[in-house]
Formats: structure tokens, sequence, C-alpha cells
């Protein structure tokens, strides 16, 4: 037991509605200083591809260390990636677009606006609008890029399962291709940054210690809400169900990210957040989990994949051509994970 579990059992709120307030506690407490790191640094999408990621899919990698440390089955670890990449990318995504739309230029409208309303003069005001511009097409060209990772990264997953299991080899082929594409991404940011002669003030170094602390109220949630989900037993909440309802309460976080930045208008943040999220699940984590043990594959694994990489092929369709997701495009999506859900659970 660690020492934050310790000191809630000696006060008597031991229960499981005292653990799942502390992840959202401490998931909220990490979305309110990654919105502050925009000011310190960082833009919107390079917030939502390099840094966001790593916080909304960190319950993804202390679930990993869990079921390696209790010595539990891979396979629920798998589970529970594929139930968070396809909720991400379908009604996570889906279900804001149907209340407001994820409008890719709205974002770069309100910035614009804002650097008009300062702006001494028209010529100012012209490069600026320029400089909004430019700006967008970038985000946009990141955007594809991210989409075009997700359908690879899923394929090359669909090749290496279609044994029916995924082993050690297997594992060291998707990390190495995660760390390949982090790389990238590391250089991108920084090259974006010396361009735009940005620097990480002593602020974002503080913000990111406090997300170290909502990383460990989130270590310490799961690994309790884990141990209690394995003694559970009858109904729908029980041990056999546990990468479907693990991978659902840490879907939690990344819909708080889509709603909040959908309703600002800040669609690049949204959508960035919710695919670099899966990048940590798979190829990651699944890699991670198959280099510590063999993998059998479930027998939705097929379905999950293809249905995640249709939603990618939707996104980056949607992006390209009408520049962000209309609202009627979410009734698909949402569509879409039910199929999801029934072929995982039902079959």
């Amino acid at each position: 037991m660690n020492a934050l579990s310790e000191t809630i059992d000696t006060l008597g709120f031991t229960s499981v509605w005292t653990y799942l307030a502390i992840f959202l506690g401490a998931s909220l407490l990490m979305i309110w200083r990654l919105d502050a790191m925009l000011k310190h640094g960082l833009e919107g999408t390079a917030l939502g591809t390099l840094v966001m990621p790593y916080c909304s899919g960190l319950g993804n990698l202390i679930f990993v260390a869990i079921i390696a440390a209790r010595r539990g089955p891979g396979q629920e670890v798998l589970t529970n990636c594929l139930v968070n990449n396809v909720t991400n990318l379908t009604l996570v995504l889906g279900l804001p677009a149907l209340v407001w739309g994820l409008d890719l230029r709205a974002g770069a409208k309100k910035s614009g606006t804002k650097k008009k309303s300062a702006a001494p003069s028209a010529s100012d005001g012209g490069a600026a609008s320029a400089s909004d511009d430019t700006e967008h097409q970038l985000n946009r060209l990141s955007l594809l890029l991210t989409l075009a990772a997700v359908v690879f990264f899923s394929g090359v997953t669909w090749v290496l399962g279609a044994d029916g299991k995924l082993d050690a080899n297997d594992g060291l082929v998707l990390v190495a291709l995660f760390l390949f594409w982090q790389c990238f991404q590391v250089f991108d940011v920084l090259k974006h940054n010396i361009r735009q002669r940005h620097s990480f003030g002593a602020l974002f170094y503080l913000d990111v210690f406090i997300v170290l602390i909502g990383a460990y109220g989130l270590y310490a949630s799961i690994d309790w809400l884990v141990a209690w989900l394995s003694g559970q037993k009858g109904g729908f909440v029980n041990a056999e169900h546990l990468g479907w309802l693990s991978g659902w309460l840490m879907v939690l976080p990344n819909a708080l990210l889509a709603f909040y930045y959908a309703a600002r208008r800040r669609a690049d943040i949204a959508y960035a957040s919710q695919i670099g999220d899966g990048h940590i699940c798979i190829p990651l984590c699944v890699g991670l989990s198959a280099m510590i043990t063999p993998i059998a594959v479930p027998k939705f694994f097929e379905t999950g994949l293809a249905i995640l990489v249709g939603a990618a092929v939707v996104h980056g369709l949607c992006v390209l051509i009408a520049q962000g997701l209309p609202k009627w495009m979410g009734w698909p999506l949402v569509a879409a994970y039910a199929w999801f859900v029934g072929a995982g659970l039902l079959t």
C-alpha cells in the first residue's frame, strides 16, 4: 500500500468513491496546469501532441506497471488500450462535435481578432492575419501527420497480432516505433520555439512539478481501484471486465479535455490531445506489456483496430476537406462506438 492509501485508511475514508474522487481531482489538477502551459512556451498543437498525451495517457502507463507488478494477464492491458483509443476517436470527439462542432479555424480566428485589436495599423493587422493563417495551416498539417501515425501504428499492431498473440519481439518493435515518433515530435517543437523565439520560463517548470503531484494521485487511485476490482465477483463490475472498466475510467480525463477545449473553441487542442493520447496506448503501453509477458489477443482485436483505423481516416478527411469535424459527423462516430462495445461485450 502506498503512502496516500495508508493515510486515507488511517482516517477511515477508504471507499471506491474516495478513490474515484482522487482520480478525477488529480486529472483536473493536471488539466488546469496544462492549460497554463499555453502561456509558458507551448503552442496549442505542441501541447496537444507532446505534453498532454503523457498526462492524459499516464493512467494507462500506470495500469501497465500495476498489472505487471501483480502478474496479471497482459490481455487486460490490450483491452484497456483498445477501449481507450477507440473511445477517444469516436465517442469523445463525436459528442463535442454534436454540441459545438470542431472547427479548426475557430481558434485561429479568435487569436487573430486579439492580435488585430492591439494592432496600431492596418498593415500590422494584415501581417498578423497572414501569420495566423500560416499557423492554422501548420496545425492542420501536424494533425494530419498525427492521424497518419495512428493508422500506421494500428496497422503494424494488427499485423504483429495476426498470429493470435503479441510476444516480446513484437513489443520491442512497437516501443521502438513510439520512441522514433517522440524524437520527431520533440525536434519539431524545439524548431517551432526557435523560429518563434519562445522559451520555457520558470513557471513552466513549476507547472511540470504540479503535474507530477497530480500523477502521484493518479497512481495511488488506480493502484487501489485495480485491487478493488480484482476482488469483485458477480454483476458487470468485476475482475472479468477489468480491461473495459479501467479503459473507461482512464478515458474520463480525455473527455474532460475534449469538452473543455471544444467549449472554448480550441478544436486544435481538443483534436490533438485525443489523437496524441492514442500513441501512448498503441504502441507504447501495448509494446511494454508484450515485452513483459506475451499477450493473447481478444476476440474483438481486429474489429477494434478496424474501427480505429476507419475513424482515423474519417478524421483525416474531415481535417483536410472541412478543416475540422462537422456537427453531423458526430452521429456516425457515436454509432461506430456502439458497434465496438457490442462486438467486445456481446460476442
